[in-house]
This record gives structure tokens, C-alpha cells and sequence, in this order.
């Protein structure tokens, strides 16, 4: 009853935001978040923004889905996963994180552009279509809540529920607390990383049966190392889910797509 609650007042959020942003395109027309151009509706990218944006195809790491310059045969890992495999079983992004997908994650999460999330979802679904099952269920990554009450809204829970809507999943909004606050990840190492989140989430009590042999894709909006979704994942399989998978909308490359 919870979650159907508080995907309810998602929902609430998000609608007064579109009555909020269809008024002041009467005063200042829809532009792309990419380029500034004039677009047909919110939430549209012009052809120009289009062309900017890198999808991220096979061949693709068969773990964490970082892409391959060139095919490495099925089954094939990156060095990065060879190394210290993730806890999450899987994990696929839909675009690269760059320059382009920067802007329009920063205006999705900072400045209320939550028209994007329709487009978003569409994105996801693609990404994902190796993960998604009937019985999957999607679980946002969470905010502290302190950081949910200085935000407003959890930009992952809102592209989880509009992933659901597409896809037909099941979706716990509230499947996952983050118990421990922790500061940005912007600036660590890798290994700060992994340190910061480490026990940083618990499955609700109340989802522990839903959770207990379940097929869980943990939803976030960008992925760089993988610390906060091993860390989710940790969660989630100590609560008995037989498999956890990670969809993201945009994975951070050092070194660029060519590293690999």
C-alpha cells in the first residue's frame, strides 16, 4: 500500500510540473535542452540534438555493458569486470555520458525538465530489452532523505515509473532505502566509491516477500563505476531476489567508447 502511495504522489508531482511547464510555454516556447533550438513540443530534441546523442549497441561487455570498439565474441568481459566483478548479474545504459546526455540528465534532475521522461523511458525500454521479463520488477535507486527533501523529487524513481508505464513492469518505487547518507560520488576514486556506499541500503520490510526470489532491475540515471548499484544489488540479494539486473540511462567512459 505504500508504494502504490507514493507512486500516486509521483504521479501528483509530476502533473502539476506539466501544468507548470504548459504555462510557461505560452510565455517561452519549447526549446531542445541540447541546443537551444526551437522544437515542436516539450520533452523533443531537435534533429541537431538527435545527432549529438550516442546510443550505446552491441557489442557490448556481457556483464557491466560497457561497449566494445570491436566484437569480442559472445560472452566476452571488459578488464574492469574481469577484475573485480560487479554484484549487480547485469547491467545495461542506453546512451554514453557525455557532453550532450549531460545536458539533458542535469536539466532532468536540476531544473524540473521532467517532460524528458516519456522520451527517457523510450530509451530504457530499448536499452533494456535483453533484461526486461514479465516478472521482472524495477526498483529506483533512493535518495537519503535528506537529499530527497533538498531535491524535490527522485529523478530515478520518476524514469522507474515511467519505465514501468511503457513496459508494462511491476514497479516498487519504495522497494529500497537508502539508510545511511553519503556524500557526492562526484569526486571519488573508484575505491572511495565503493567505500561511500557500502551498506548504504536496506530493503523496506515491507517488500521483503515481493523481493525474495525475484527477478529485480535496479533503475538509476547514470552509472560511473558501478559502486551504487553493487551496492543496491548487495541489498536486494542478502533479501533472497534470485537475480539483480542494473538499467541506466548513460554510463560515464574513462578514456571515451575507444578505452576498450
Amino acid at each position: 500500500m505504500r508504494g502504490n502511495h507514493r507512486q500516486h504522489e509521483l504521479r501528483a508531482l509530476e502533473l502539476l510540473r506539466g501544468h507548470a511547464s504548459r504555462a510557461l510555454d505560452l510565455i517561452l516556447p519549447p526549446t531542445c535542452p541540447i541546443t537551444g533550438e526551437r522544437v515542436e513540443k516539450p520533452g523533443h530534441l531537435s534533429a541537431k540534438g538527435w545527432s549529438q546523442v550516442r546510443f550505446i549497441d552491441d557489442p557490448v561487455c556481457a556483464r557491466c555493458g560497457a561497449p566494445f570498439a570491436h566484437d569480442e565474441g559472445e560472452g566476452a568481459l571488459c578488464p574492469a569486470c574481469i577484475a573485480a566483478p560487479p554484484a549487480f548479474d547485469r547491467a545495461r545504459a542506453a546512451v554514453i555520458y557525455d557532453e550532450a546526455s549531460h545536458k539533458l540528465i542535469v536539466g532532468f534532475k536540476h531544473s524540473d525538465r521532467t517532460e524528458l521522461g516519456p522520451l527517457f523511458a523510450g530509451w530504457l525500454e530499448r536499452a533494456g530489452a535483453p533484461l526486461l521479463r514479465e516478472e521482472t520488477i524495477l526498483i529506483p535507486t533512493p535518495l537519503h532523505k535528506r537529499r530527497l527533501l533538498a531535491r524535490r523529487f527522485n529523478q530515478s524513481a520518476l524514469l522507474a515509473q515511467r519505465l514501468a508505464e511503457r513496459a508494462g513492469a511491476k514497479l516498487l518505487s519504495a522497494g529500497l532505502k537508502r539508510v545511511r547518507a553519503t556524500p557526492p560520488q562526484k569526486n571519488l576514486s573508484a575505491e572511495a566509491r565503493r567505500r561511500n556506499v557500502a551498506g548504504a541500503f536496506e530493503v523496506a520490510a515491507d517488500h521483503k516477500a515481493e523481493i525474495a526470489g525475484a527477478h529485480i532491475i535496479v533503475i538509476d540515471d547514470v552509472m560511473t563505476t558501478g559502486a551504487t548499484l553493487s551496492a543496491a544489488a548487495r541489498a536486494l540479494k542478502r533479501a533472497g531476489a534470485a537475480k539483480v539486473d542494473a538499467l541506466v540511462l548513460a554510463r560515464a567512459m574513462k578514456g571515451g567508447v575507444d578505452a576498450f
